[in-house]
């Protein structure tokens, strides 16, 4: 080779290389100059929620979720897929989930099966109480220690007046089921049914599977053309069916009303958290049958990188931050619940129980300390028939999300999705119940506002996985950066080496 071939070839290999530099170092500077600045439809900013979720919120949620009230969760990964014929579940032995055994599970866990406590008794104000103010109300009125009997006790003394009629009986329970059921924002698991079964979520956590293709397409594509309130003329970004002429997906939602592109920005706001737990938690390699798990950059960049996803990634991640703000609203309007004497968070060991409600309400008194919450009252506060219709629409919208989890092919993946789902739901069901938690007595049971065991398990899970995305997206943050450090060592090193030439 000619030494003019050889500058030749040197100088388009230095302006290849010139090129690959500007690319890396561009990356991290684009993610991080999108994924800042004030949230759409609220006045919070991305950097304050970062410190924020950091410093207060993440070290102590992680924690309240190794708790063994939260750590155990009742689920049923068997219910059929009400929509579609299922394509058979996922084989990849990373799907599975592993079942609690019973004698793993605490005793005063067990005791609380159901999902509330339905009795009409001589005593009126214990009618309605649900099973951890129940537990609540005997152990302190009998000064028991044995803490299981006096569960039992309660479930005696609460038991159904035998002098009523069979027909009256269950046209009660009927009652009392429906009108719980006309704030639920989700379709719970029928915690009696033997298909339900304990799971430790700490013993089955949230990471890559290996599942995906037609099937994880199929779920996420019904969630968003059938119940994001978007007409079929309209196609998401990135869908490969859509023309190259339409009205604009953004122009759409931007002429929704609020509540309408809240709605979306929730559902984009957990696919992104979903996804960034995956990429946070891959499958990196497999050696003697040992796996290792850990953060996936390539995976990353598919998902968020703003090129590779034409501007989609940071509009994701930013509906992210915005599900955080609604999630973290509901914990700080919830407060008042636990906050009463009435109300444990029962499991049968004395100290823990305790322990785990000062760590519990330590977190409220954090979030009620945040200063730019998402204002709710925004919400449906038109004319109060169409906001009333408008507000039921939504809620049905989103029970039906939550019912086609059940059609996710890989159980670890369904488990995790059904969690989530019910922990925004149940965040929904308490934003719009503030009048009825504002009522809420300080020492007899909760009439108008109720939250079953189950639904406080998948509300804070939820909320831990969200403070877990932010972090885990910081985390990646400094390997683009790191990524990019690197990558100008190289360069610098390869520069000294062509003036060698």
């Amino acid at each position: 080779m000619s030494p003019g071939v050889r500058r030749a070839g040197a100088g388009q290999g230095a302006a290849a290389a010139v090129q690959l530099l500007v690319t890396l170092s561009f990356l991290p500077s684009v993610v991080e100059a999108q994924v800042t600045g004030v949230l759409d439809d609220c006045l919070c900013d991305i950097d304050s929620i970062d410190n924020f979720n950091t410093f207060k919120i993440f070290p102590k949620i992680k924690k309240l979720q190794e708790r063994d009230y939260f750590r155990y969760y009742k689920v049923n990964l068997k219910r059929p897929c009400p929509f579609w014929a299922e394509d058979g579940h996922c084989s990849i032995k990373d799907c599975h989930v592993e079942p609690c055994p019973e004698s793993k599970i605490p005793v005063g866990i067990k005791a609380g099966n159901s999902n509330k406590v339905f009795a009409i008794t001589n005593n009126d104000a214990l009618a309605s109480l649900s099973f951890v103010e129940l537990c609540t109300y005997y152990s302190k009125v009998a000064n028991n220690t044995k803490e299981l009997e006096d569960c039992e006790q309660a479930s005696k003394l609460g038991a159904i007046n035998s002098t009523l009629s069979n027909q009256s009986k269950e046209a009660f329970i009927d009652w009392a089921r429906y009108d719980d059921s006309q704030d639920h924002f989700c379709e719970l698991d029928d915690e009696r049914s033997p298909a339900a079964q304990y799971v430790d979520l700490l013993l089955n956590p949230e990471r890559y599977t290996g599942y995906k293709g037609s099937s994880a397409w199929r779920v996420w594509n019904s969630i968003y053309e059938e119940n994001c309130f978007k007409p079929r003329s309209v196609y998401r970004p990135l869908n490969p069916l859509a023309p190259s002429r339409g009205e604009s997906f953004y122009t759409w939602l931007e002429g929704l009303c609020l509540e309408k592109r809240v709605f979306y920005k929730l559902i984009s706001g957990l696919h992104a958290s979903i996804n960034l737990h995956l990429c946070a938690n891959y499958l990196l390699e497999e050696t003697w049958g040992k796996p290792s798990w850990g953060p996936n950059m390539k995976e990353f960049k598919r998902r968020f990188d703003p090129v590779e996803t034409k501007g989609e990634g940071p509009r994701r991640l930013k509906n992210l931050y915005f599900l955080y703000l609604i999630e973290l609203r509901a914990l700080s309007k919830v407060a008042p619940y636990f906050e009463r004497s009435i109300v444990d968070l029962y499991t049968g060991n004395v100290q823990e129980d305790a322990d785990t409600k000062t760590l519990l309400l330590n977190i409220f008194q954090d979030t009620k300390s945040f200063p730019m919450h998402f204002d709710e009252k925004s919400m449906f506060a038109g004319d109060k028939k169409g906001a009333k219709s408008l507000k039921e629409e939504f809620r049905l919208h989103f029970k039906n999300i939550s019912r086609i989890m059940d059609c996710v092919g890989c159980d670890k993946c369904r488990l995790w999705g059904k969690l989530q789902t019910q922990g925004l739901g149940t965040a929904l069901k308490i934003l719009f119940s503030e009048k009825e938690i504002q009522k809420l007595p300080e020492n007899s049971p909760s009439k108008g506002f109720q939250l079953t065991r189950q639904e406080i398990v998948a509300l804070l899970n939820a909320f831990g996985r969200l403070s877990t995305s932010i972090r885990e997206l910081q985390n990646f943050k400094v390997l683009l950066q790191h990524s990019r450090d690197t990558s100008t060592v190289w360069w610098e090193r390869g520069t000294l080496r062509c003036h060698c030439i």
